[in-house]
């Protein structure tokens, strides 16, 4: 791939706008720790949504598209949409909630929640774990994307002559050291902007990556090799097509229908209906969490955070999906000689193969985009666990405001060279990584209950944490039980371990809860012990609404994204049906929300 002048002057431009939309913000960042990590909690609803979706738009995003599409056809993206169960929930339930809690990170509702020594305790331990050893290791995995992408793009790269550094026993290959300056210009405009600089930019971003991806779509069924969406059609086999799995009973069938993805009964059941509520994934928390909480948390008020939500999971899973994979079954027809493991560069390929000079740069600012806008929310999320939930209450309370801003900014800039150090050990680290994941197995239940159940505790929170890593070697290695068997014992024994610590542990203290009540007052029965002690505050009802609304966004989010997909793929009457269905949903929702009754305090 060749990049000319002008797809330099494109790219220098991209470089150029979001550094002065860091610097733009950089003063209203330095005012205070709120300002930095949460925009003064003024974010209007598109904005938080926005960069919400550009967050999680990472640089491999497309790529695990490809490759999903390659192996599986269509249906293999079930493998991610099924999440949408999880984020429309997290829209109705736990925005307003997030909101209204007044907090700073997801880390610190456990202070308020819990309070005492375990609170305390659980609190440290999160901003260690989620804050830095996660964190990094999501960092990493971008970053190692990133190369992958640089290689295709340019296969000879050498910095002065080298193709590797080798830095105190860590190599740094020559990639690395390019993913290196981008990570370096990101950290700067995140410490100098904070989350209105991060999120500005990230709107910019996502504009810029979504258009790039849906140029290059539009260019790619035009190609002559393509010949449209027919001449499409007429290359690539019809289970490549299909929308949603194939689901057989206790065993899956031969392969009768091509790659198409095959599910049991038991596989799809775990998909739909454990996978998404039980475990923890970052982007994707039981009741949010995360950057996802950190924008509920910085919106205007509760209806703007609940908006912010919804527009996330409309644009994540109805909005994003199709460009990349119409470019991922275009690059199946261009580059069939790609094996199983490369599939996912064919993407980066058909830059090259389809785009003129110009536009090239537009894709490559458009990769770049996805790829900052992702890198610098980690570091601004994973810097406020470490200011805001390990630094101020452990090392340094009380300090200014301004220097917990100068804390914030260092720490930013070390999270990159951590994530760097990581990234060039990754090989070494991608056992333990999908080792951490599956053992999130479990959690997501107390994620969920926390909010609307008296008797959980701190304790059932660092069961069901601990709980997983202790089950998931006996199953995996000693019983040698693969996935869905294996989730479902981790969840059913997790679920035994954190019921057993909070019954066989002392509740939260009475006046903790009292005071998290008449801060949250999130209702129902199983809030009754305590709510019937505060007569004076009125609780959250409606919640069988709630349900309703929960169940009709779910609806139409999948109707919005297969109604555009039948547009696309020339079924015009079914398409324009699927829509118009997710439109009278969209109605029926809007009207619920303009009956509930919004609470619009402003928060810490």
């Amino acid at each position: 791939m060749t990049l000319t002048a002008i797809d330099w002057i494109v790219i220098a431009l991209y470089f150029v706008v979001s550094l002065a939309i860091g610097v733009a913000y950089s003063r209203r960042a330095g005012k205070s720790t709120g300002e930095f990590f949460l925009s003064g909690r003024a974010l209007p609803w598109w904005l938080a949504g926005t960069s919400m979706v550009a967050t999680t738009f990472a640089a491999d995003t497309p790529l695990a598209v490809t490759e999903l599409v390659a192996q599986n056809g269509i249906a293999g993206n079930w493998l991610w949409w099924n999440m949408v169960f999880g984020g429309v929930l997290a829209t109705f339930f736990f925005a307003r909630l997030w909101r209204r809690a007044g907090i700073l990170t997801d880390c610190e509702f456990v202070s308020i929640r819990y309070g005492g020594a375990a609170g305390s305790f659980l609190r440290g331990f999160r901003a260690v774990y989620i804050g830095i050893f996660m964190n990094i290791i999501v960092i990493g995995w971008v970053n190692l994307a990133m190369v992958k992408i640089l290689s295709v793009i340019f296969p000879n790269l050498l910095f002065f002559g080298h193709e590797e550094f080798v830095l105190l026993g860590f190599h740094f290959s020559s990639y690395l050291i390019l993913v290196g300056f981008l990570m370096l210009l990101v950290a700067g405009y995140s410490a100098l902007s904070g989350l209105w600089g991060v999120s500005v930019t990230d709107a910019f971003q996502f504009v810029l990556a979504m258009g790039g991806c849906i140029v290059l779509a539009v260019l790619a069924l035009q190609s002559p090799q393509i010949g449209g969406i027919a001449g499409l059609r007429e290359k690539l086999p019809e289970w490549v097509f299909q929308f949603t799995p194939r689901i057989q009973g206790s065993e899956p069938a031969p392969q009768s229908s091509g790659g198409l993805l095959q599910m049991t009964v038991l596989a799809f059941v775990t998909y739909l209906g454990v996978q998404w509520w039980a475990s923890w994934y970052p982007g994707s928390e039981p009741g949010g969490g995360g950057y996802v909480a950190q924008r509920m948390m910085s919106a205007k008020n509760e209806k703007h955070a609940l908006l912010a939500s919804l527009w996330f999971n409309i644009a994540n899973y109805a909005v994003r999906p199709w460009p990349w994979v119409i470019v991922a079954l275009c690059s199946l027809v261009m580059f069939p000689e790609l094996d199983a493991s490369q599939k996912g560069k064919g993407f980066v390929m058909m830059i090259g193969q389809v785009l003129p000079a110009g536009l090239v740069g537009l894709l490559m600012a458009a990769f770049l985009a996805a790829y900052m806008s992702t890198i610098a929310t980690q570091l601004n999320w994973g810097c406020s666990y470490i200011v805001n939930d390990l630094y101020r209450p452990f090392v340094k309370p009380g300090a200014d405001e301004k220097s917990y801003v100068r804390v914030s900014r260092i720490t930013t800039v070390a999270l990159m060279v951590l994530s760097l150090v990581v990234t060039a050990k990754l090989d070494t680290i991608k056992q333990a990584w999908e080792f951490v994941l599956e053992c999130s197995a479990g959690i997501g239940l107390v994620l969920i209950l926390r909010w609307f159940w008296w008797r959980i505790n701190a304790w059932s929170e660092i069961a069901a944490l601990l709980a997983p890593f202790a089950i998931y070697p006996i199953v995996k290695f000693g019983l040698k039980i693969g996935f869905p068997q294996s989730l479902l014992i981790i969840v059913a024994g997790s679920t035994v371990a954190w019921l057993a610590a909070t019954f066989l542990t002392r509740p939260t203290s009475e006046k903790v809860l009292l005071d998290f009540y008449r801060r949250v007052h999130p209702g129902g029965i199983l809030w009754r012990p305590i709510a019937d002690k505060l007569p004076d505050v009125k609780g959250d009802t409606g919640y069988w609404g709630l349900l309703a609304d929960w169940l009709a966004g779910v609806a139409m989010v999948m109707l919005c994204l297969f109604g555009s997909g039948k547009l696309i793929f020339g079924q015009t009457t079914m398409g324009l049906l699927l829509l118009g269905a997710a439109a009278a949903l969209g109605v029926l929702i809007s009207w619920h929300l303009s009956r509930i009754r919004w609470d619009d305090w402003p928060g810490k």
